[in-house]
């Protein structure tokens, strides 16, 4: 079953995310995962949104998500997100 990472943000540092962003793709390809959503003009209809930025992720299971998420290339560049960003990451399974 397809597993997906939702993540909400807000950047505070362009500059820091550009860094984070120049270097996410090969570790996600490093385990069959691919952008559904990256950034983009969204709408909400209902409640509060206080993030300005989402970005989706299909993989094909949890267990991939996760293991992409834990790998040490993608741990080398979390930090880089980390500190430009205010965000909410979820991961959630498919139907």
């Amino acid at each position: 079953m397809a597993a997906y990472c939702i993540v909400y943000e807000h950047i505070d540092d362009p500059e820091t995310f550009e860094v984070y962003r120049s270097q996410v793709m090969p570790t996600i390809e490093a385990f069959g995962g691919k952008f559904l959503v990256r950034g983009g003009t969204f709408t909400t209809l209902e409640g509060e949104m206080p993030f300005q930025r989402i970005a989706m992720l299909e993989f094909a299971d949890r267990a991939t998500a996760e293991a992409w998420y834990r790998s040490p290339e993608y741990q080398r560049i979390l930090p880089y997100r980390l500190k430009a960003t205010r965000c909410q990451f979820v991961v959630v399974d498919g139907i």
